[in-house]
């Protein structure tokens, strides 16, 4: 039988089929496997995250802040939103999806970089899930709950070194390091063989590059007391465990800029395998520890490259950069160096291969909000008096000694007696009026917002807390004084997030909260209040409270929005002996869930 010739539009099967029905299966298993790889790995989390962000961006309307702002201030029912839940730990300066972006050159990426409020979204950072009201002081310095930061990554590297493992429903904390895996109290006591570390003589120290801060945590003892610092890396959450173990702690980074630190502050700075490249960048880096380090105290440096394998020449320069200086070698001990940072300016000009020299009378040492570093050295003669250590006051009579640097404000030392008297007679009033806890053990980690000469945290002294003494940046620069008396502290700008991880500070403390957003000059809004008070509530803990002072008009706007952040507030008026117009909002943050 003949075969009939159909057109080719009648014909059954043929290639042409065949190429189709294989494009449609291809495209049904690659559609497939694209769920897979979108559901199952960390790509997907990646773009899942790149579309919230971009999503936020898209979203945002550049005039919604200030028309909900005024819709709060106004005292209309509004309740802000709260954040995804993957925002739990957002840090919005340090921000490593933003800031991985941006020159490796000096690390300038793991510095601030602070995004412009127009592209953020306005909402409340909601705690983790099974967050719960951390364990308090002496007792967390030891274990903190694994479900508030559950993150195993420093447990699973570094825990053979006794930095931190798990242990049930808790993170426990041994005490150890990487160069002191025995224990910090051990290691301390060996660095007390060269430096005297009891007596008062050193009182605030600035650990470098702290991992989870357990040398300033045991420096306690001493009556040491430790700014440690390090920067938001690939260990995610270092500073975070420390300030849940209720240590002094701060994200920063030594990169491009100087530090957020007076000039002479820290009698003690330490470096434990910080890592940092001393004398890179014409020794930029010592240079800058150098201005920060009081004329007569110590350097300490444990680890690379003292004495360490195939680091000779690292090492070489490191001897030559201190020695150009004219640090007194004080001891060697294995694989940790000591220096003693001389009283005067004694040594340069000299020849040095780094081209070291001094800085001219222009410079001012204190600048220090992103402010560049510099390659010239501070002068010790830059600032008068006698600010050495083993000349100032031994702790804890430098508490409340006149600073000599507090004559900066016309009438300095008048001034700051009055200021130390007025915080006495306002704590007392705090807690036997207002039953705020402090001198109990729910109140740990504080926060001075306007600081000033730092006599609110002298009036806590003999509490279990320690103060973070902020001084805005655009106010007179009063930071110097403070750490004189033995306490610490870092210059801020309030229109811009605090550099710290949510959920850090039990009480936060303000007196004149309107000056921190007003321009001195114009007196007009350098940002927005309910901006602030967003911020403030990123860092409060659950169940933690916020002390405002400020005029009675000014405290009817702060209710207003903190109500909107929902905590709840309750005004009260000034203490009887206090003078001017005043009342006091005390806020309680409450704890809610997503």
């Amino acid at each position: 039988m003949g075969h009939v010739n159909l057109p080719a539009s009648k014909r059954v099967g043929g290639p042409r089929q065949w190429r189709l029905l294989d494009v449609v299966t291809a495209a049904f298993f690659g559609l497939v496997f694209l769920f897979f790889v979108l559901v199952f790995t960390s790509l997907g989390d990646s773009l899942a995250a790149s579309g919230r962000q971009t999503l936020n961006l898209s979203a945002s309307d550049p005039l919604r802040r200030p028309r909900v702002s005024a819709v709060i201030e106004a005292g209309q029912p509004h309740v802000i939103e709260a954040c995804p839940a993957d925002t739990a730990d957002h840090m919005p300066c340090e921000d490593p999806r933003l800031n991985s972006q941006l020159s490796r050159e000096m690390n300038y990426y793991r510095e601030r970089h602070c995004p412009p409020l127009e592209n953020t979204p306005l909402c409340l950072v909601p705690p983790p899930r099974g967050y719960k009201v951390s364990v308090q002081w002496p007792e967390s310095l030891h274990k903190i709950w694994h479900s508030n930061m559950p993150y195993n990554k420093i447990a699973d590297r570094k825990g053979h070194q006794g930095w931190m493992k798990i242990e049930g429903p808790y993170f426990i904390f041994p005490g150890g390091g990487t160069m002191f895996p025995d224990g910090a109290e051990q290691y301390i006591e060996k660095l007390g063989q060269y430096i005297p570390m009891n007596g008062g003589v050193l009182r605030t120290a600035l650990d470098m590059g702290c991992g989870v801060a357990s040398f300033g945590g045991y420096l306690l003892a001493q009556n040491i007391l430790t700014m440690s610092f390090a920067p938001r890396d690939s260990h995610k959450s270092q500073i975070q465990f420390a300030l849940e173990r209720g240590v002094p702690a701060f994200v920063a980074m030594l990169g491009t800029r100087r530090l957020p630190f007076p000039a002479f502050g820290f009698d003690l700075v330490h470096c434990s395998r910080c890592l940092i490249p001393f004398t890179a960048y014409n020794a930029s880096y010592f240079i800058e520890v150098d201005r920060l380090l009081r004329p007569g105290g110590y350097l300490v440096i444990s680890g690379p490259p003292v004495q360490w394998p195939k680091q000779d020449k690292e090492w070489s320069d490191l001897q030559a950069v201190a020695r150009a200086l004219c640090y007194e070698l004080i001891a060697v001990d294995g694989n940790t160096v000591i220096w003693k940072k001389p009283a005067r300016d004694m040594c340069l000009p000299n020849q040095n291969e780094f081209g070291l020299g001094m800085c001219d009378d222009s410079d001012d040492p204190n600048l220090a909000w992103y402010f560049k570093l510099k390659k010239c050295v501070t002068r010790v003669s830059s600032i008068k008096g006698e600010y050495t250590v083993g000349t100032i006051s031994k702790w804890p009579e430098r508490l409340t000694a006149p600073p000599v640097r507090s004559t900066i404000l016309k009438n300095g030392a008048d001034v700051y007696e009055a200021d130390t008297k007025r915080w006495v007679r306002r704590v007392a009033f705090y807690k036997n009026s207002l039953k705020i806890k402090l001198g109990t053990p729910a109140i740990r980690n504080v926060m001075d917002m306007n600081a000033f000469f730092g006599g609110f945290a002298a009036a806590l002294n003999s509490d279990p807390v320690w103060v973070m003494n902020v001084v805005p940046s655009h106010k007179p620069p009063t930071l110097d004084a403070i750490f004189d008396r033995g306490l610490i502290g870092v210059y801020h700008n309030w229109c811009e997030p605090f550099s710290t991880y949510p959920r850090t500070y039990d009480l936060i403390h303000v007196t004149n909260i309107e000056s921190l957003i007003k321009d001195p000059a114009s007196a007009k809004n350098r940002c927005n209040l309910v901006d602030l008070m967003v911020e403030l509530d990123r860092i409060l803990r659950p169940e933690g409270t916020v002390v405002v002072r400020d005029t009675p008009e000014v405290i009817e706007r702060v209710a207003r929005v903190a109500h909107a952040v929902r905590w709840k507030p309750t005004i009260y008026n000034k203490e009887p002996e206090s003078h001017g117009r005043e009342n006091i909002l005390v806020a309680t943050k409450t704890l809610w869930k997503l």
